[in-house]
């Protein structure tokens, strides 16, 4: 049986698939039509906001309120607003007998189901079979409920009678620093704004809300150092909103004997945060601990005490990556680790750190500067093994090179790669290959052959040194570093360091 309310012959069926449509597509703010469905529904609700159809409107405009909350076109939050409270003022002090609504259980992952019980709700004949009483639906005080969660949901700790959610701007927030965090952020999503913008909301947050944007900052700064982000003004941001936020915890004391146990994963850590950055949010985390039996109380997760440790392991870990990464890098102290003590390279662990595996990573970044910046003073054989090492670390290095590294290397192969290029070869045999296991050996014969004996093709010590491969092989690594950097044109005049 098809219902018709009194909206120009629109059955309920119609308007439950206009107001999903809403819901579905609520970010496609200043819509025409989205705005006339709201602004229609409202219109009904409030001519009427007492009448018996009001469960109908109301509840439609809880199905649209995240486009109400987005950015619907002038006027239309202003009208569902007021239609909604005044159907609560109209509905809740009614009596009634029942010792509970469903309004009361109602959660946002139920949103999407509200429509499924408008034909039901007004068809008395039909079978409503594992679902709560009809006349608890129709209640007045539990549609007024519902008009207080459509109210939470446009403008979110506007009332507080109703079961807590998350403002939909920060499950939106999750979905994003989820991608981005797992290393597979949204089409379109710009990670240095992203990432600067939990910054920014750290150092604007309300103090009940300040603990949790802390503890979202700690989750990207993870990223942010890791050498993921090319920009150092996002570490700036991220640094200067930390030491902002410090002295609100730092003078203060606890007698807690334990502090929560924080997620070390950055997806989780994120999310903790956001959920723990509003109201609606701590509310929710602290009814699901309830109920779950999980989890350390509010109290032990957002003391001040612990958020003032928080802040000082994000902020020291924020400096020394921010230097590591974009300051003057320290490569003095691998003199012990490449050279041996009559000076000549320790030929087979740099070698060997040129291989292309996971774990020779970690040395990437320090042996391609120290390689580079020990070139401009070295000649010969060393010279040429300094110059490969320098462009086969570069490429090694994961994610990529950090500025400081690269600042170092550009300023000693651009200088490389501008030497004059020979129309000829001086030798007769070809360059040595780059990356296979031949290049390791063929190396470790060319600066030693003393120690190592030849493998079955061995370029010659001329091709080693040739004037053209050093050309070929420094502009290659050039053109892989230029442009990584927006200021890499800062790695002119770099301060000798190592």
């Amino acid at each position: 049986m098809k219902i018709v309310m009194d909206m120009n012959g629109t059955s309920l069926d119609e308007l439950s698939r206009s107001w999903d449509e809403v819901r579905e597509n609520h970010r496609d703010y200043y819509n025409d039509q989205y705005d006339r469905t709201v602004l229609d529904c409202a219109a009904r609700l409030a001519a009427d906001p007492g009448g018996g159809a009001a469960y109908v409107w109301t509840l439609g405009l809880l199905v649209m309120a995240p486009y109400v909350n987005w950015l619907p076109g002038e006027g239309v939050t202003t009208a569902a607003v007021a239609a909604l409270e005044a159907a609560d003022e109209a509905l809740r002090d009614r009596p009634c007998d029942h010792a509970s609504h469903p309004y009361q259980v109602h959660d946002a992952e139920d949103d999407p189901y509200l429509t499924e019980q408008l034909a039901p709700l007004a068809d008395e004949r039909a079978d409503r079979e594992g679902q709560r009483p009809r006349d608890e639906w129709l209640c007045p005080p539990n549609v007024a409920g519902f008009a207080r969660i459509a109210l939470d949901v446009v403008d979110p700790g506007s009332v507080t009678d109703v079961p807590p959610r998350l403002p939909a701007e920060a499950q939106d927030t999750i979905d994003t620093l989820s991608a981005l965090l797992h290393g597979y952020p949204h089409p379109g999503t710009d990670i240095d704004d992203e990432i600067s913008s939990q910054a920014s909301n750290l150092s604007c947050a309300e103090p009940a809300d300040r603990a949790g944007h802390l503890l979202v900052v700690r989750a990207v700064t993870w990223y942010a150092v890791s050498g993921m982000v090319r920009t150092k003004s996002v570490l700036d941001d991220l640094a200067e909103a930390v030491e902002k936020a410090l002295p609100h915890f730092a003078a203060a004391s606890c007698a807690h004997e334990w502090h929560a146990t924080l997620p070390d994963s950055g997806p989780d850590a994120a999310e903790l945060g956001v959920r723990l950055s509003s109201a609606g949010g701590r509310g929710r985390y602290e009814r699901d601990r309830t109920e779950s039996g999980r989890g350390a109380p509010l109290e032990h997760v957002l003391c001040p005490v612990f958020m003032a440790e928080v802040a000082d392991r994000t902020l020291t870990m924020l400096r020394e990556r921010r230097e590591v990464l974009f300051g003057n890098r320290d490569t003095s102290h691998l003199d012990a680790e490449y050279l041996r003590a009559d000076g000549r390279l320790e030929i087979a662990r740099i070698v060997e750190r040129l291989a292309h595996h996971s774990w020779n990573e970690e040395y990437a970044d320090d042996l391609a500067l120290w390689a580079a910046r020990r070139h401009e003073r070295a000649d010969g054989r060393e010279r040429a093994v300094l110059l490969l090492a320098a462009h086969q670390a570069t490429e090694i290095s994961y994610p990529s090179p950090p500025l400081s590294v690269v600042r170092g290397v550009l300023a000693t192969l651009r200088t490389v790669a501008a030497a004059p290029r020979l129309e000829r070869c001086a030798h007769d045999d070809e360059h040595p290959p780059l990356r296979y296991e031949e290049f390791r050996d063929a190396m470790l014969h060319f600066y030693a052959p003393e120690e190592f004996p030849p493998p079955e093709e061995c370029p010659s010590p001329e091709a080693w040194t040739c004037p053209r491969f050093a050309v070929t092989v420094a502009e290659e690594c050039v053109s892989g570093l230029e442009g990584l950097y927006e200021d890499e044109d800062e790695a002119e005049g770099e301060p000798e360091n190592g």
